[in-house]
């Protein structure tokens, strides 16, 4: 018998509304209802990848899913839930971050839209913890939200928020939630700001000192020894 979702409010401070049309931010949206030629296919695929990974390398390709869909064996549905299920997301994702921020993650990519709140991610964390990632998986791949909005035959997608006196949607989730969390970013050594010890101070070009002015021979003065000695 599966666990109950805990109860949340499908609410947050920045509540989704419609679109008031076509905005250089707007999703491009891909689905096999439209697509009939290769090429075309091949761009569904590619956008799969970008919203489930990020982006996917040579080696991180499922090629026998691919397969499947391109010869219309599975749905765009089942396509997702092969990557979500896949040792490299497995890998990338859930073994390289605590059930909170994998859940943040899933939210993300599968539903378009960021957690409403901690109760939500508690929800959800908790659906991970008792079934386990197929499970959890499974049900956000089954929820009403996920069918409503993209049924079985479109790829996932961003779904911007529009805030008042906002020009802009939302920053897309590749940018604003990194792969690993704080403490696998620090334990694979990834970059890290360098911060200098002194603190240089412009000074605009008509003020800087000019050749012969005694501030340029401060620093030599200040290193003369000023003791007089008796002979």
């Amino acid at each position: 018998m599966a666990t109950p979702l805990l109860a949340y409010v499908p609410s947050c401070s920045n509540q989704r509304v419609d679109a008031l049309g076509a905005r250089d931010d707007e999703a491009i949206i891909y689905s096999t209802d439209d697509l009939f030629s290769p090429t075309e296919m091949g761009n569904l695929i590619d956008a799969a990848y970008r919203q489930i990974f990020f982006r996917a390398f040579e080696w991180d390709r499922e090629v026998f899913l691919e397969s499947q869909l391109r010869n219309r064996q599975i749905t765009v549905r089942d396509f997702i839930r092969g990557l979500l299920l896949s040792n490299t997301f497995i890998d990338s994702f859930y073994n390289k971050n605590n059930n909170y921020r994998f859940v943040e993650h899933c939210v993300q990519k599968v539903l378009g839209r960021k957690v409403y709140s901690n109760s939500e991610k508690i929800s959800w964390s908790a659906v991970v913890m008792t079934q386990g990632v197929k499970g959890f998986v499974d049900q956000l791949l089954d929820s009403d939200e996920y069918i409503e909005n993209f049924g079985e035959n479109t790829v996932p997608y961003h779904r911007r928020r529009i805030l008042p006196s906002r020009a802009m949607g939302e920053t897309p989730f590749n940018i604003t939630s990194p792969r690993y969390d704080a403490y696998h970013r620090d334990q694979l050594g990834f970059p890290k700001g360098i911060w200098q010890e002194a603190v240089r101070n412009f000074i605009p070009y008509d003020k800087k000192p000019k050749t012969g002015d005694p501030r340029l021979f401060l620093k030599m003065a200040k290193s003369l020894n000023s003791k007089v000695t008796n002979k």
